[in-house]
């Protein structure tokens, strides 16, 4: 084989130490090795670093272990290519499995060119991708504290939850906040109730009749107290992850046309993918790599499965969340994409489809910088006007009736 990177170097990352293994390649004979146990602090990584340039290398590849490669490539990506690999694609032959025969197999695959490194955003990428993803990750805990609210009241024989579709909205909080207090009867409270919830007080003043403890109150306090914080919390990342989107501003304005994609969506949708399209060679490869495009898997002309990959779960959350809201926003054609294959394929795979219309639409918008065009809800019907026709007719005339059809004049028009 040829080699493609004669000053590489392999290394495998852990937690308190990395092993490094150096291949220098010589005019005559063989390469020259060496190997070298370095810790994970700091002023250790840039010792990592000095000796890795006393070889001349050019050329560093690294398992992508967890957290623990980031403090490694953020040292090393300034003086060295830095790749960072699937660790599937790079398990070592059954054996003498040892750290320092771990570094010397990553150094080799490198040296001959039979890995890939995966994609790892610059740095303000990857900045703005660290804010999105912790903030995904407190709104999933606020969930889980809406939900333990849920149980609380139910514990309590309050169904306020199967009269107000937000029990954490305005009304709601009014009335748990005078629940908590005490001595309002279940009228007093339902009169608290704003908006549409007043023309549900009847039922609502219903569904507060129960067996609340003291013992619930105090629960419920600090639910509610827990969920205020996270708003709080949530509210600033908000503004911290705006100002970190200026330099991305004009490709989250453009994704914020798509229907079922708000602002907090395109924010990470920019921080997943970026705006630099041309690291994807076409939108099918954006969405096998995101995960969201059928799986290949083939043997003797037989197609095994088309399940997904993993791929991003940090995009593909946000890709379907964008799809359960798309699907529900009438006369566009992600509504009837939804519709068309829900009942065939079922809503799971129909939102999965949805989601990979989303992720095509944001890489077309992102390259050419160009608005969203609405194709309509009757893209479908009329993008083969005779099959169309041809499959309503048959459907009428296997229901027994006679059909004639006649073009109307302003539609031939």
């Amino acid at each position: 084989m040829d080699v493609l990177h004669t000053n590489c170097a392999g290394l495998d990352v852990h937690k308190k130490t990395v092993v490094a293994t150096v291949i220098v390649s010589k005019e005559r004979g063989k390469p020259l090795k060496a190997t070298r146990t370095f810790g994970t602090m700091t002023d250790d990584l840039l010792a990592l670093s000095d000796w890795l340039m006393s070889y001349g290398v050019t050329h560093v590849a690294m398992e992508s272990t967890g957290e623990y490669w980031k403090p490694i490539y953020n040292i090393l990506e300034d003086n060295f290519e830095v790749w960072l690999v699937n660790a599937q694609h790079i398990k070592a032959v059954p054996g003498r499995k040892t750290d320092v025969k771990d570094s010397e197999w990553i150094a080799e695959l490198l040296r001959y060119g039979l890995i890939r490194a995966s994609f790892v955003p610059p740095k303000g990428q990857r900045e703005l991708r660290e804010l999105t993803r912790m903030r995904s990750t407190f709104v999933k805990e606020r969930a889980t504290l809406v939900n333990r609210l849920h149980k609380v009241l139910e514990s309590a024989n309050i169904k306020l939850t199967s009269v107000a579709s937000d029990v954490n909205g305005v009304s709601g909080k009014a009335i748990l906040h005078a629940m908590i207090a005490g001595g309002s009867t279940p009228e007093e409270m339902a009169e608290l109730a704003q908006g549409r919830l007043r023309k549900k007080r009847e039922l609502l003043s219903r569904s507060l009749q129960g067996y609340v403890k003291p013992h619930h109150c105090f629960v419920l306090s600090e639910l509610l107290l827990q969920i205020d914080g996270l708003d709080e919390t949530i509210a600033r990342f908000d503004e911290e992850i705006r100002e970190y989107c200026r330099p991305f501003e004009e490709a989250v304005i453009l994704l914020d046309t798509i229907p079922g994609v708000a602002r907090r969506t395109a924010e990470v949708i920019v921080s997943e993918i970026g705006v630099d399209m041309s690291r994807f060679p076409t939108a099918d490869h954006l969405a096998s790599w995101a995960g969201v495009a059928p799986g290949n898997n083939e043997s003797a002309g037989k197609r095994l499965s088309g399940k997904t990959t993993k791929g991003n779960q940090a995009l593909v959350s946000a890709l379907t969340q964008a799809a359960h809201a798309a699907s529900r926003v009438k006369n566009t054609y992600l509504h009837a994409q939804f519709h068309r294959l829900a009942g065939r394929r079922g809503k799971k795979k129909a939102i999965i489809a949805v989601a990979h219309s989303i992720l095509i639409i944001a890489y077309h918008m992102i390259k050419n910088k160009e608005p969203y065009r609405e194709l309509g809800s009757d893209y479908f019907d009329k993008r083969n006007v005779q099959a169309t026709t041809r499959r309503m007719v048959s459907r009428l005339e296997h229901l027994g009736y006679k059909v004639n059809l006649e073009v109307l004049t302003s539609i031939a028009a």
